[in-house]
């Protein structure tokens, strides 16, 4: 297996994006991506694109937005994997150069989320957890979804609603200092305690945006990496991934993600390292309860003990290990198919060391992960990279 970097990365405004349609979108993270490293359209050889796409018009994305960034007659593939189809589409990349079939990836993760009504959004994420058993029979929604972990966790081990609270004020502190964000202002905890209940005792503040974005990395191959004369490539050196069963009922149980626990060891196994050597991570909190268990599932803490590192600040700049400083899915926003993508984005800023004021980790191993969730655990894949 070759070794792969990402050379260049590129994201859009996220948020509601009325002002841009499917292609423009794509373009406002493919553009600087290629600009950060250094190629044209013409130099790529394969786009895997990552995306769900049943709420905006185009059938078929990647052709159409190869179209329009001049990628016509490269190798064109759509990868799906619900919330974590821009993780699925950056290990397409990774394998294809791993492999030697290819040198020079684009990946890019899009979704155009707001062009139908909240409703039927919260309808199509429904039907995907298991449409026959949990959506027809007892109308689950994710967000019920979701509180079903909440509940489990805080009744096994003590986690409180003001412990979920405090993920979304640490998230949208970020936020507020990330300009590609969908939320840039920061909130108090009374404002998240107070806020709607959505699904007890997930409230408004604890759900994550519906959101509109694009984003899009470079990968190369290290032949490739040293004829372009890149002096800070950052490498993929790690990759993990799982799934679980459908439905729910026949899980473990409902305190943890079990495909986060295997994805996170084969990447850590691959990587040669573990979480005591992270600098920094971006974790899975399309609600509050998910950034919690995905602290205990990756290993940042032992289970059961996620809520004390919220508490203690260790999740923080200048704790144990920071997590979501770009403001997660739960203020940076979630357009499904651009997460996975926009996670790798950001962890190329922070092993540069060029994330914005305010938002940058100390590097000390200058090693990362994203941990990106499709459904409950119906998908995952770990990322470690490492400069």
């Amino acid at each position: 297996m070759r070794k792969v970097a990402v050379i260049g990365v590129g994201m859009s405004r996220f948020g509601v994006r009325t002002d841009a349609n499917l292609v423009e979108l794509s373009f406002e993270a493919v553009k600087p991506a290629l600009e950060d490293a250094g190629v044209e359209p013409k130099d790529i050889e394969y786009v895997p694109v990552g995306t769900v796409g049943f709420w905006y018009e185009e059938p078929l994305p990647a052709v159409v937005i190869a179209e329009y960034n001049g990628l016509t007659t490269k190798g064109l593939v759509r990868c799906e994997a619900a919330c974590a189809s821009g993780s699925s589409a950056l290990l397409t990349g990774y394998t294809m150069i791993a492999s030697g079939l290819a040198d020079l990836c684009l990946v890019i993760g899009i979704e155009k989320m707001r062009e139908i009504d909240t409703r039927m959004v919260m309808e199509l994420i429904g039907r995907a957890g298991y449409y026959m058993w949990e959506f027809e029979n007892f109308g689950m929604t994710f967000p019920a979804y979701y509180a079903m972990h909440a509940t489990a966790h805080m009744a096994k081990y003590g986690t409180t609603e003001e412990d979920l609270a405090m993920v979304a004020v640490k998230n949208h502190k970020y936020g507020a200092l990330n300009p590609y964000a969908h939320f840039q202002k920061a909130i108090t905890l009374d404002e998240a305690l107070s806020s709607p209940m959505i699904a007890w005792p997930l409230k408004l503040y604890d759900c994550c945006p519906i959101s509109d974005g694009a984003a899009a990395v470079v990968l190369a191959s290290e032949d490739k990496v040293k004829e372009l004369g890149v002096d800070t490539p950052v490498w993929i050196a790690g990759v993990g991934y799982s799934s679980d069963t459908a439905n729910l009922s026949k899980r473990v149980d409902y305190v943890g993600l079990r495909s986060s626990v295997i994805a996170a060891r084969q990447a850590y196994k691959m990587a040669g390292v573990g979480p005591e050597d992270l600098d920094v991570a971006t974790v899975h909190d399309c609600f509050t309860i998910a950034e919690i268990m995905a602290y205990e599932d990756i290993g940042l803490c032992k289970k059961g003990e996620g809520a004390t590192l919220i508490r203690e600040g260790q999740t923080e700049i200048g704790g144990k290990i920071p997590v979501n400083l770009d403001g997660g899915l739960k203020a940076k926003g979630h357009p499904i198919g651009a997460t996975g993508v926009a996670m790798a984005v950001e962890l190329v800023k922070q092993l540069r060391e060029s994330a914005e004021k305010g938002r940058q980790a100390p590097m000390k191993n200058y090693i990362a992960l994203a941990h990106n969730v499709g459904g409950t655990g119906h998908y995952c894949y770990v990322t470690i990279f490492r400069r």
